[in-house]
């Protein structure tokens, strides 16, 4: 076998082994995609990961690439073998991994029967990338561990921030060309499109509105669609992934002081029977703190039809309003 035949095929039984499942304690399974090779997590650790939970037919049930914000915390104490802990311990820092942690396992241990959602389900499953992994030194005080620990985390989520808030016009840009659309910018920096101007007269700030609605980020998922975070439409929902067990879909009144100001600025647009859809910054939505799904500087897109409007002085007591547009 010629040299670089040999190298070849030693780097594919490297990988193949890389990827091979594994069998864990309290019927866990795991497999590592790629190997950071640094030391295993342990209790208390702090670590900073991105991941995906499915369930076993591989259902999305959430991601932190959605909303592009991984998550913080520390490793807590494992209550049993095969518990989430557990399975932390068997990774480090740069590890990309999937693990399954068995329900039946869970429940025995747990003496709470399995999730609704994991009812026919065996396993619940997670694919993590290991981004940082915050060890203790050696004899070191926890009250210097933890000061150490939040100066990092705080610096590191600083920096994350401003990549958000330098990336937002891109974002903005990619979508409206990607969806060829021909807006109409606003002053505020609101972007536009009047697909039926409706009749009557418009919306001012005191009414409230009836809409129907449709809430999403400019980004994709993994299906290459554009993801749906709230809509009071039952098939847009379905089509996009989001039922939410318990709502009811159907038209919502909207104060209009009671929402985000891209939201009201795009109803006041059209009259009844109207269809906008508007593009709006993060300053027009939640800011740089974010609130909900929305995290820091993500900008929005919404697709609305006023159904009607209701003058201040004839205006009901209004429905609960969804927290998707909701003003902070």
């Amino acid at each position: 076998m010629k040299k670089s035949l040999a190298i070849l095929f030693v780097a594919a039984l490297g990988l193949a082994a890389c990827n091979t499942e594994k069998k864990g304690p309290g019927g866990l399974l795991y497999t590592i995609h790629k190997s950071g090779g640094k030391d295993k997590i342990k209790e208390g650790d702090i670590i900073k990961i991105n991941v995906v939970q499915k369930n076993e037919r591989d259902s999305l049930l959430g991601s932190t690439y959605d909303n592009e914000q991984a998550a913080v915390f520390p490793v807590g104490k494992k209550n049993y073998p095969g518990d989430m802990s557990d399975a932390f311990e068997l990774f480090g820092e740069g590890d990309s991994v999937t693990f399954k942690l068995n329900l039946d396992t869970m429940a025995a241990r747990t003496g709470q029967p399995k999730p609704e959602q994991f009812k026919n389900d065996k396993y619940m499953v997670f694919t993590v990338k290991f981004e940082k992994v915050f060890k203790k030194g050696a004899n070191e005080p926890d009250s210097v561990f933890h000061k150490k620990a939040t100066d990092f985390f705080q610096a590191d989520f600083k920096a994350d921030m401003e990549k958000r808030k330098t990336a937002e016009a891109g974002k903005i840009k990619q979508y409206i060309k990607e969806n060829n659309l021909k807006v109409t910018t606003a002053p505020s920096g609101l972007e536009y499109v009047i697909t039926a101007p409706g009749t009557g007269e418009k919306a001012s700030n005191t009414d409230t509105v009836l809409v129907n609605y449709i809430g999403r980020f400019t980004k994709k998922n993994a299906k290459g669609k554009y993801i749906l975070f709230d809509t009071n439409v039952e098939k847009a929902a379905k089509e996009g992934d989001h039922i939410q067990p318990g709502r009811k879909y159907e038209p919502t009144k909207m104060p209009l002081t009671n929402v985000v100001p891209g939201f009201a600025e795009a109803l006041k647009l059209v009259g009844k029977g109207g269809k906008i859809t508007a593009v709006f910054p993060s300053k027009l939505g939640y800011g740089e703190e974010g609130g909900g799904p929305v995290a820091p500087y993500t900008p929005m897109v919404f697709e609305i039809e006023v159904l009607d409007i209701i003058k201040a002085k004839e205006a009901a007591p209004a429905q609960v309003v969804p927290p998707a547009p909701v003003k902070k």
